[in-house]
């Protein structure tokens, strides 16, 4: 009965059926993102400030996409994710937002776990993360603009292709598709995914050095936004051959900003924050008992948990040595996906049912990780 409810379902649309369907979800999306940057960044919260600054980055790889999506449509007649260089370009956006967080977020961790007199600057100033931001974004820039002055074609690769290996060494498996990611491409992808997963860790840390456990809830609020990036990375895999899910992903967009901004204005509410209007009264709800101090706060395994654990995994290492070996991981990911998976057929046959499958098992795998170590904090996760 399952499967013939599915098969009423028409699952097979074509790309502007998908686009047509995805764009209201993006569009709606932007509220409720502006409403989590919002209640993150109240004073009462004390949010690292380098932490909001890499959340509200997000906001340029938005605006950014935009042309570039134009440009792939004008220029060539194809959709963004098979214009290899225009999509690197536009897609390494994210990797600097979710990096720029990641690095904030490891920096004010670092400080409160040793107990340091003095905050780091990016943790009570904007504008070292600010800095950073503009450097990585003008270098993201620069891989987009000189491309652009070579008439490149459609498939032109992203940074060249010089990650890739050469045409004539790959022999095995099937012939890849004139669509298919470079491993430059694939690196932003996956890094963006580990990232994700490494933030969400922090913010779970965070709830414990700060004795908010509320913060917690910010975890449980993002698990949909990684669940979109692992509908992107999903669609790439079976080389932009199953159009439904460019709408999945808008929509697990949408719910993510609302969950996560759900999730930023319990931890404002925690904190004391009030609705600044009156007439608004009904949303400062009572905040509760959400202090953890002592015997409450559940000591964690110290063993590798997943991804998201790399920050406690590398805590010895130095900001430089993090994001290197953070690098030359997603960079053997990369490679084994890229190249891999030209053994198997199912990447070209691309079923939506094993697509959606590919979705859901990982998205659901990270959300009983997170329910089993709030019970059970030795627990460890799958990834």
């Amino acid at each position: 009965q399952l499967m013939s409810y599915l098969e009423a379902i028409n699952l097979n649309i074509n790309q502007d059926e998908a686009e047509a369907i995805a764009g209201p979800f993006f569009g709606a999306s932007l509220l409720p993102y502006l409403a989590f940057l919002y209640f993150l960044n109240v004073e009462e919260n004390d949010c690292p400030k380098g932490v909001t600054v890499g959340f509200a980055s997000c906001l340029s790889f938005v605006f950014l996409t935009i042309p570039a999506a134009i440009a792939a449509k004008l220029l060539y007649g194809v959709s963004l994710a098979d214009s290899d260089w225009l999509h690197g370009s536009a897609e390494s956006l994210l990797t600097v937002t979710n990096l720029v967080t990641v690095i904030a977020f490891r920096q004010a961790l670092k400080a409160k776990e040793e107990n340091a007199p003095v905050m780091p600057e990016s943790a009570t100033s904007y504008a070292p993360m600010t800095w950073l931001l503009v450097g990585l974004t003008a270098l993201a820039g620069v891989t987009a603009l000189v491309p652009a002055l070579m008439t490149p074609e459609v498939h032109t690769p992203y940074l060249g292709g010089f990650m890739d290996l050469p045409p004539e060494f790959v022999t095995w498996g099937n012939p890849e598709p004139e669509n298919a990611l470079t491993v430059a491409t694939w690196i932003i992808h996956v890094s963006s995914l580990v990232e994700f997963l490494v933030a969400m860790g922090f913010a779970w840390r965070w709830a414990d050095i700060s004795g908010n456990q509320t913060w917690k809830g910010l975890t449980w609020g993002l698990i949909p936004l990684h669940s979109s990036g692992i509908t992107a990375c999903t669609y790439h895999l079976f080389y932009n051959q199953i159009p439904i899910l460019v709408p999945f992903q808008a929509f697990l967009t949408c719910l993510g900003n609302t969950t996560a901004a759900y999730a930023a204005y319990r931890i404002a509410v925690s904190n004391n924050w009030a609705f600044p209007l009156e007439q608004l009264y009904f949303l400062n709800m009572d905040k509760g008992d959400v202090s953890a101090t002592g015997s409450e706060v559940k000591e964690e395994s110290p063993s590798l948990v997943g991804f998201e654990d790399l920050g406690d995994a590398l805590a010895n290492d130095n900001d430089y040595t993090f994001l290197v070996k953070l690098f030359v991981g997603c960079a053997v990911a990369s490679y084994a996906i890229k190249y891999g998976e030209l053994f198997f057929d199912f990447p070209f046959d691309a079923n939506v049912y094993l697509g959606i499958s590919v979705i859901l098992v990982p998205s659901m795998l990270n959300a009983f990780k997170w329910y089993k170590r709030s019970q059970d904090p030795k627990f460890e996760g799958w990834f």
